[in-house]
């Protein structure tokens, strides 16, 4: 959860859809003598928490304040998922925590549209189809972030891989020249910027194949958010997923082939309805194979409004919870021998924070997003010389199940 103010100097988010999708507009009534303060409470995936941002920035733009608890504002926006059956009580316990607290709220959520029909999924029908923001509007939020002093960009849609599809890749312009509204033409160019750029919801379709060539040149960060969501071609056509797992693993090994500092992270779904103890295996046995950098697993709960409600044979929840803990037990073990093989190596990592009991740094490499993956703790520091956004040199000493451990060896900027 986050509560007021979401900028931070070395991370920011780029969204790839329109504001056509921007169908809630949050209106604030101007009764007060001094600028209106706004508190912001935003839950979910990366996402929502691009629409937080965007959000933000445009009630900053109309000379909105943001407050920093309940009691200092005008009234509450919330935005948050309405997807997953956690997220949902999470939400409605968020959005009761405002009314007691302060009792003007506002909710909002869920504003990216999607060209796919995923059974277990209802954005399409409430959001329609994805639709791309123009190239040069993308970049040059980009590059105006980057003058602003940000270090790192996250690219984010709902298939990030698909931008400019509906537009037929419309050529636009950035800096005098001409620029693809294409998912490759895209990172090319913000590979130009000199920061970290990280993708996110990437499918493995086979023109990605061309981006990873742009992460083995040091132009964009090694790194793809993958929602892969099963293995079994069983339940992905149930799920009616893009992207069947048939060739997922070749895919994968010519990409490591490329660039073999390549860091994927995906999700997975199980107890899907209709999933046999045989897919679930599938699954697993996947996962060995596969051996991602970082899972996120769920299990299914319904949606209301989804057609995966409809499906036979739905899995008891008894069996779900079992699935899970199993998966998870794979993953963990898959996790924790990759961080163990860092050990010894030499990094960079981003500085987001410093801890202020302890001379730590708290920071994160190529291979952790922000908020979702581990962190590089960087012990024994000279606070004074250090401070968020920095770049540092560093040795990695030791490693746990889902974090890093180092020593500095320099300051590479500031």
């Amino acid at each position: 959860m986050y509560f007021g103010a979401l900028y931070k100097e070395c991370s920011f988010h780029l969204f790839l859809s329109l504001e056509k999708s921007y169908n809630t507009r949050i209106i604030v009534e101007r009764r007060f003598m001094k600028s209106p303060k706004v508190g912001f409470v935003s839950l979910g995936c990366p996402k929502a928490l691009v629409d937080s941002e965007r959000i933000l920035t445009q009630l900053k733009t109309e000379g909105y304040d943001v407050a920093s608890d309940y009691e200092g504002a005008d009234l509450v926006v919330v935005n948050t998922c309405g997807f997953i059956e956690s997220a949902v009580q999470e939400s409605l316990d968020a959005i009761g925590e405002a009314m007691s607290a302060n009792g003007r709220v506002i909710v909002t959520g869920c504003l990216e549209g999607c060209n796919h029909r995923c059974t277990f999924c209802i954005i399409p029908s409430m959001r329609g189809d994805l639709v791309s923001r123009p190239v040069g509007s993308v970049l040059n939020e980009a590059q105006a972030l980057k003058k602003a002093g940000v270090k790192e960009v996250l690219v984010i849609s709902q298939d990030t891989s698909a931008y400019g599809v509906d537009t037929k890749y419309k050529l636009d312009f950035w800096n005098g020249q001409p620029v693809k509204t294409k998912f490759y033409d895209m990172c090319e160019a913000l590979g130009q910027l000199g920061i970290w750029v990280r993708l996110h919801y990437v499918y493995p379709y086979p023109h990605v194949d061309a981006v990873i060539d742009l992460m083995a040149q040091g132009k964009i960060l090694p790194y793809l958010d993958i929602p892969f969501q099963h293995a079994s071609p069983r339940i992905l056509k149930l799920m009616k997923r893009p992207a069947h797992s048939e060739n997922t693993l070749e895919r994968l090994k010519l990409w490591r082939e490329k660039c073999p500092e390549l860091v994927i992270r995906s999700t997975f779904v199980v107890g899907f309805p209709g999933e046999t103890e045989e897919d679930f295996q599938m699954l697993l046995d996947w996962l060995q194979e596969a051996k991602l950098d970082r899972v996120g697993c769920f299990t299914y709960s319904p949606v209301e409004g989804a057609t995966a409600n409809d499906l036979p044979d739905h899995v008891p929840e008894e069996i779900k919870q079992q699935r899970y803990e199993r998966f998870m037990e794979v993953q963990q073990a898959i996790s924790a021998e990759k961080l163990q093989s860092r050990i010894g190596q030499t990094m960079t990592v981003l500085v987001d924070d410093l801890e202020e009991e302890f001379p730590v740094a708290v920071a994160r490499s190529y291979a952790d997003a922000p908020e979702i993956d581990g962190n590089v703790f960087v012990e024994d520091i000279d606070k004074s010389v250090i401070k968020a956004g920095d770049l540092l040199e560093v040795e990695i000493t030791d490693a746990d199940e889902y974090d890093l451990f180092a020593k500095l060896i320099r300051v590479k900027s500031a």
